[in-house]
């Protein structure tokens, strides 16, 4: 009667830690899961025998979880943890061996710790789901609002064109004729400004792709080189130095070498704008299977995250008024989805961001 009461007491134990733990998981705040998972380490410890007595380590990726009451060596039941088909972390229950062996672990308790594995899989799991879909409604939205933006931006550089050649054309004229100093001064400010202005209309048509490219193979290696080389007064004035790794020196790329080298130095040109005195601009050029990935770090205090999504949109910029316009990386991005690539951001490790394209290789027709 003894036994069957104890084995009653174990086996209510089990399912109201189980009740328990599916609770933490159904209620589980996802921007902070960790804190789920304490609470279902804590559940656990109550769910064994020997309670006073039960160590419990749970860890998964960089979190770990542990509630060790005794120092010293341990004997030990694991369950894994899987998310997507794919080992990733484990739970430990255990007793101090000096005192237990692995006969003193139930086979209830055994299956016990292979259900919260499974279920705390599930929740890493649907996590991840639900950061996919924000990603995807993220990018959706960005998209959107970049489609609407090129429209308007493509409306308005049409609009443009003629009443800026106009002005140009009809400056240049009257510069000509003018013979007082001060006058031809007017002119030629006036002249500077609409040549300013035609410069925007076409930063304007790159981000709309409407400018025609001229596709063929041409090489990265002296494109980046000589980038570096119109920069070079810049780096040697921020006192920066630069760093390039190709995992092939003659990689090539399938693209409008015009375009590619205003890529590349519109992304070096903000990462020397970005990065401290004495800093390091790292480029690396990758060559895979499918694609060429280009890689621009700098050391700057990073790209904020209520800004990040925002920053490829026109017109949009973190510098101060009047030292920039907004349009660089809105350009890069445009010239960027003609090629077919695509460019992301991520913070650097050491600090800084990194830019990432991808352009897929195509065959050289």
């Amino acid at each position: 009667m003894e036994t069957a009461e104890k084995k009653l007491k174990e086996r209510i134990k089990e399912l109201t830690c189980l009740y328990e733990v599916t609770s933490i998981i159904v209620n589980c705040d996802y921007d902070r899961p960790e804190i789920s998972l304490d609470a279902i380490g804590h559940c656990l410890k109550k769910a064994w025998q020997f309670e006073d007595d039960t160590n419990v380590v749970m860890k998964i990726g960089d979190y770990t979880f542990t509630e060790i009451v005794s120092p010293g060596e341990r004997i030990s039941i694991r369950a894994g943890i899987r998310v997507f088909n794919k080992e990733e972390g484990f739970i430990e229950v255990g007793y101090p061996a000096e005192k237990y062996t692995l006969s003193d672990f139930l086979d209830e308790e055994k299956r016990l710790l292979d259900n919260v594995g499974l279920e705390v899989g599930n929740l890493l799991e649907r996590k991840r789901i639900r950061e996919s879909e924000l990603a995807i409604k993220r990018q959706m939205e960005r998209a959107d609002r970049l489609s609407i933006l090129g429209e308007i931006t493509a409306g308005i550089a049409h609009e443009l064109n003629t009443p800026l050649t106009n002005i140009l054309g009809f400056a240049e004229l009257l510069e000509g004729r003018m013979t007082g100093r001060e006058e031809t001064d007017d002119l030629h400010k006036i002249r500077e400004s609409a040549i300013f202005c035609r410069e925007v209309v076409k930063k304007l048509m790159f981000f709309t792709c409407e400018v025609p490219q001229m596709m063929k193979p041409v090489a990265l290696k002296p494109i980046v080189e000589n980038v570096l080389q119109l920069l070079k007064p810049t780096f040697q004035n921020r006192q920066l130095t630069h760093h390039i790794n190709f995992s092939d020196e003659k990689t090539e790329l399938k693209a409008d070498e015009i375009q590619i080298t205003q890529v590349l130095f519109n992304l070096i040109m903000n990462a020397v704008y970005y990065s401290p005195e004495h800093g390091s601009i790292d480029i690396d050029v990758n060559e895979g299977e499918d694609a060429i990935t280009i890689e621009i770090a700098d050391q700057g205090k990073g790209i904020p995250e209520n800004v990040g999504d925002r920053i490829f949109e026109p017109f949009f910029t973190t510098k101060p008024t009047g030292e920039g316009s907004g349009l660089g990386l809105s350009v890069v991005h445009g010239i960027i989805s003609g090629h077919g690539g695509h460019i992301f951001h991520r913070p650097r490790k050491e600090g800084g961001t990194v830019f990432v394209i991808n352009f897929p290789k195509k065959p050289t027709e």
